[in-house]
């Protein structure tokens, strides 16, 4: 998370709704339930909920588009049009491509930049991801881990063109890419990637970030173009 000069304690609802966010079932937009929904499933008033998620829009974890709702995530680009418009002239290689021209910078400077509290998030994101039930909630804890690395960069121009990066990730048709098992194996190769990943951030190592998470990000890219070809000649 994004490190505040004396932030105000955290309340017991923005806890509780941080869990929920984390565990939640959403849909491929990050689109939060309507706050009726929401305020009934966490026990608490329609007031009570928009002060809780005020404070997680302040730190940049969501946002609103007015008529359309609350997002996970940071705001992308002004619309839904625009990322739509992009996602429809690109393809999962491409976003590949520039995931790979991006993200090794942002781990290297979340080296130079990172928190205590970064580091910790980093931590929890591992452990979670290798606790996950199903390859969603796996993929929530994944980009979650790659956003987190994003803010400890400290650097909202960075993290906005991170959030429009991902935004385009998830618009894009990436096909029946997940099927058996119904998730991530023990051996998951993306486990001991995001480690390498994190262990060079805590220690400051800023050319070892860069190098562990372009490893990382070739993998899957690797692993992606062979599961498009198998599902082609399939």
């Amino acid at each position: 998370m994004l490190a505040t000069n004396g932030p105000a304690p955290e309340t017991g609802l923005v806890t509780q709704l941080r869990a929920y966010l984390a565990q939640a079932k959403l849909p491929d937009d990050g689109r939060l339930p309507p706050e009726r929904e929401l305020s009934a499933a966490l026990g608490v008033s329609r007031a009570e909920l928009r002060k809780a998620l005020e404070v997680l829009e302040s730190e940049g974890q969501l946002w609103r588009h007015v008529g359309k709702g609350t997002f996970i995530g940071g705001r992308p680009l002004d619309t839904f049009a625009d990322i739509t418009a992009l996602a429809r002239r690109s393809n999962p290689a491409e976003v590949m491509r520039a995931r790979l021209a991006m993200e090794p910078e942002l781990a290297r400077t979340a080296a130079f930049m990172a928190t205590p509290a970064d580091i910790s998030e980093m931590r929890l994101c591992l452990t979670r991801s290798r606790q996950a039930d199903t390859w969603r909630q796996y993929e929530g804890w994944d980009t979650r881990l790659h956003r987190t690395i994003a803010e400890a960069t400290h650097n909202s121009l960075l993290l906005g063109l991170f959030d429009t990066l991902n935004a385009v990730r998830r618009a894009v048709t990436w096909g029946r890419l997940r099927a058996i098992p119904v998730k991530p194996a023990p051996d998951h190769h993306s486990f001991e990637e995001h480690e390498r990943i994190v262990d060079a951030i805590e220690v400051r190592d800023m050319v070892g970030a860069a190098a562990a998470m372009r490893a990382h990000l070739q993998t899957v890219e690797r692993k992606l173009l062979e599961k498009q070809q198998q599902l082609a000649e399939g």
